[in-house]
C-alpha cells in the first residue's frame, strides 16, 4: 500500500468515526430536548388541570351554600310574567279552550355567601310556563290564570343563559376574596401531585401564587423564583380569560429527572460508541505498526543487499584474478586473493549467523550455556574483533578498567558479540575518526560497563527507540551506514536473558554513551 493510499484510507476512517461520534451526540441531545419538551408539557397539563380543578370546587362550593338557602323556602321578592294567551271555542260542544305560555321571573334577594362589603345578592331566575284550560261556555271563571304554587329551581338546573349570568354575577363579587381565603397550598399540592404523577413525573416540587408578579401566602416552603425554568399558568380566570393570578411551579431535580430517564440508553450508546474508538485507534495502531515493520522490513533487506553486495563482489574479482594466466603462476598473490574469498566467505557467513541467532531470540528459543568469566577478558576479545577497523580509519579504542569485582556468569560467545555489536555501531556512527574508551567500575553489587564514542549522536526520540526490531534512524534512501537494525535489539535481548540492564544517554552532535549494568558471578571475591 503506498503512503498517499494509506493517509486516504486514515483520514476516511478518521472522518467516519467523527461522523459516529457527531450522530450519537446529536442523538443524546434530540432524545434530551424531546425529554425536556414532554417534560413541559405534562407540567403544564398538570398546572391547568390544577387551577381549573380548583375554580370548579369553589364554584360548586357556593352553589351548594346558594342552593340550601333556596332549600329553606326563601320567597322571592317579586315576580313577573310575561304571557302569550290563545283562545279557542268549540261551537259543538259549546267548550272554549285557553292556551297559555309565559315567562316566569322570579327576583330572591339572598345573603351574601362571599367575605364581600354587602349585605345581600340579587338572584333572578327564569322559568318557562305553559297551561291549557277547558271552559264550558255556561261557566265562565273570571281568572283565567292558574295560581299553582310555584318552586324555585335550583341552581345547577339553570339553563344556559341563566348559568352565564349567574357566573359572571358570582365572578365579579368573588375576585375582592383574598386569595388564602379561595384555596390553600394543601388542596395545590395534592391535586399538583396526582396529575404529575399519573404521567410518571414523581419527583419533588415547590410551587407559589403570585398576584401581579408579588407573591402572595400560597406557596411551599422551600420555593425559589430565581429557579430556571419557572412554569406558570393563570389561576381564577375573569369573563375574559384572564387574571391577576398565576400559579408558578419548578423543580430543584428538574435536569436529573430528565437525564435519568435516558441515561440507559445514553450509557448504552456511549459504550458502544466507546467500543468503536477502541477498536478503530487499535486498529489504526496496527496498522501503522505493520506498516512500520514493513517499511523496516525493507529497509533491513536494502542493508543485507548492501551487506552482501560487497563480498560477493571481492570474492567474484578475486575469482577473475586468479584466473589470469600471469596471476595464476604467482602463488603467493593466488595465495592472498584466497585469503581474500575465504574472509568474505567468512564475513556473509557471520551475517546469516547473525540473522539466524536473532530468529531464535524473537522465538525464545535461544538456550544460552553460561559460566564464570572475567569481564575484562571479554571486552578485550571483543576489541581484537574491530580493533583493525578503527586503525584503518585513524582511530583509537582506550580502556579504563576501574572495576575491582569483574567476574560475571555469561556466555562467552553471546556476551562477546554483544560488545562487538556496540563497539560496530560507535564506529558506524563517527564520520570522523572513531575515539572510543571503554569503562568497568563498581556500582553497589553490579557491574558498569559503559562505551563512550565521539560520534554525531542521537535525539531523544531516536534514543527512545534504539533498541527496537528492525529500528534505524530515519535517513531518506540514503544507506551509507552498514546494518540492518537488528544489532541493538539483538543487544537488548541477549543482556536481558543475563539478567542485566542495557541503556543509552546521548546528545545530538557531542556523541553517545552505552550503559550495560549486570550482575557479578556469584563465586567473585
Amino acid at each position: 500500500m503506498n503512503k498517499r493510499l494509506f493517509a486516504l484510507l486514515v483520514i476516511l476512517m478518521s472522518l467516519s468515526l467523527i461522523g459516529i461520534i457527531f450522530v450519537q451526540a446529536y442523538f443524546i441531545n434530540n432524545s434530551l430536548e424531546n425529554k425536556e419538551g414532554q417534560f413541559t408539557f405534562n407540567v403544564r397539563k398538570a398546572l391547568t388541570y390544577t387551577t381549573n380543578q380548583i375554580a370548579d370546587n369553589e364554584y360548586k362550593k357556593y352553589v351548594h351554600a346558594l342552593n340550601k338557602i333556596i332549600a329553606d323556602g326563601r320567597e322571592p321578592d317579586s315576580t313577573a310574567i310575561r304571557n302569550i294567551t290563545v283562545y279557542k271555542q268549540d261551537k259543538t260542544t259549546n267548550r272554549i279552550t285557553i292556551y297559555n305560555t309565559g315567562i316566569l321571573e322570579e327576583n330572591f334577594k339572598v345573603p351574601s355567601l362571599i367575605d364581600l362589603n354587602v349585605d345581600s345578592l340579587g338572584l333572578s331566575n327564569f322559568r318557562g310556563k305553559s297551561t291549557t284550560k277547558i271552559y264550558d261556555n255556561t261557566v265562565y271563571a273570571d281568572d283565567m290564570v292558574s295560581n299553582n304554587e310555584q318552586s324555585f329551581e335550583k341552581v345547577l338546573n339553570m339553563d344556559k343563559l341563566q348559568k352565564a349570568t349567574f357566573e359572571t354575577q358570582y365572578k365579579s363579587e368573588i375576585k375582592n376574596t383574598p386569595i388564602h381565603q379561595r384555596v390553600t397550598s394543601f388542596d395545590i399540592k395534592n391535586l399538583l401531585s396526582k396529575k404529575l404523577k399519573e404521567d410518571n413525573i414523581d419527583i419533588d416540587f415547590e410551587f407559589a401564587i403570585f398576584h401581579n408578579n408579588i407573591g402572595t401566602k400560597i406557596q411551599s416552603a422551600n420555593f425559589d423564583q430565581s429557579l430556571i425554568p419557572l412554569l406558570g399558568v393563570p389561576i381564577f380566570l375573569d369573563d375574559n380569560d384572564e387574571s391577576d393570578f398565576m400559579l408558578f411551579i419548578n423543580f430543584p431535580e428538574r435536569k436529573k429527572f430528565i437525564v435519568s430517564s435516558i441515561i440507559g440508553v445514553t450509557l448504552l450508546s456511549m459504550l458502544f460508541t466507546l467500543i468503536i474508538i477502541i477498536a478503530y485507534t487499535s486498529a489504526l495502531y496496527q496498522l501503522i505498526k505493520q506498516r512500520k515493520i514493513s517499511q523496516m522490513k525493507s529497509d533491513f533487506i536494502n542493508n543485507m543487499t548492501h551487506e552482501f553486495k560487497t563480498p560477493i563482489a571481492t570474492i567474484n574479482l578475486a575469482l577473475d584474478a586468479i584466473k589470469n594466466p600471469k596471476i595464476i603462476s604467482d602463488q603467493v598473490k593466488v595465495l592472498r586473493y584466497l585469503q581474500m574469498i575465504k574472509e568474505e566467505n567468512k564475513r556473509m557467513n557471520a551475517q546469516v549467523e547473525n540473522v539466524l541467532r536473532i530468529s531464535q531470540l524473537q522465538k525464545k528459543q535461544l538456550n544460552i550455556s553460561k559460566d564464570r568469566y572475567k569481564l575484562h577478558d571479554l571486552i578485550d576479545d571483543a576489541i581484537t574483533h574491530v580493533e583493525l577497523i578503527v586503525e584503518d580509519r585513524k582511530g583509537y579504542i582506550k580502556t579504563h578498567f576501574n572495576a575491582d569485582k569483574s567476574s560475571v556468569l555469561a556466555n562467552d560467545t553471546y556476551f562477546t558479540n554483544v560488545i562487538v555489536n556496540i563497539l560496530d555501531n560507535a564506529i558506524k556512527y563517527s564520520p570522523e575518526a572513531p575515539k572510543i574508551d571503554v569503562y568497568t567500575e563498581n556500582v553497589a553489587n553490579n557491574i558498569l560497563l559503559s562505551i563512550k564514542d565521539q560520534g554525531k549522536g542521537m535525539n531523544k526520540a531516536v534514543q527512545k527507540r534504539i533498541f527496537e526490531e528492525f529500528y534505524r534512524e530515519y535517513t531518506g534512501d540514503v544507506h551509507n551506514v552498514k546494518g540492518h537494525g537488528l544489532g541493538l535489539s539483538n543487544v537488548k535481548r541477549i543482556v536481558e536473558n543475563h539478567q542485566g540492564i542495557v541503556s543509552v544517554e546521548s546528545e545530538k552532535g557531542r556523541g553517545s554513551t552505552c550503559l550495560l549494568y549486570t550482575s557479578p558471578s556469584p563465586r567473585d571475591s
